[in-house]
């Protein structure tokens, strides 16, 4: 029987390792199932999934130039397809409105030129700055420091 990749063949599990699941696949041939292509889902422990002579369907990965074989379990079989949403379904969500509480915007009563606009955040700013100063004495203690 001549093997190929892609090709999906049927077998039975004569061993299991830590890392995978050897499979006889006739004529005297065998190939490993890397513990990561056994599954869909994560596997602690093989032994819970599989046993020694089950048959099962696999496809072939890779064909070494030594005559080694790789198999994949789960890609013999095809993913479980989720059936797509419809569309209608997605635009009977009214989008949010997105948060503009970071914008300034000046008051319709106010009138403010550029100027007005520079002035009141520079008073705004050294209020701040001067509000941190009086909280934080250590700071003007380590300019003082650093004068000297």
């Amino acid at each position: 029987m001549e093997l190929t990749v892609g090709q999906i063949v049927e077998g039975k599990i004569t061993g299991i390792t830590a890392f995978g699941v050897f499979l006889d696949i006739g004529d005297g041939k065998s190939g490993l199932v890397h513990i990561s292509e056994v599954s869909r889902t994560y596997i602690n422990d093989l032994n819970e999934v599989v046993k020694v002579g089950d048959q099962v369907k696999a496809k072939i990965l890779n064909i070494g130039e030594d005559g080694k074989i790789s198999l994949s379990i789960k890609r013999a079989t095809e993913p479980e397809k989720k059936e797509p949403r419809e569309r209608r379904e997605r635009r009977a969500v009214a989008p949010s409105k997105p948060d503009n509480s970071y914008v300034w915007t000046p008051k319709k009563s106010e009138s403010a030129s550029f100027e007005e606009m520079m002035n009141k955040f520079k008073q705004t700013s050294d209020e701040k700055f001067s509000d941190l100063k009086r909280k934080n004495p250590e700071a003007k203690r380590s300019k003082r420091g650093a004068m000297k």
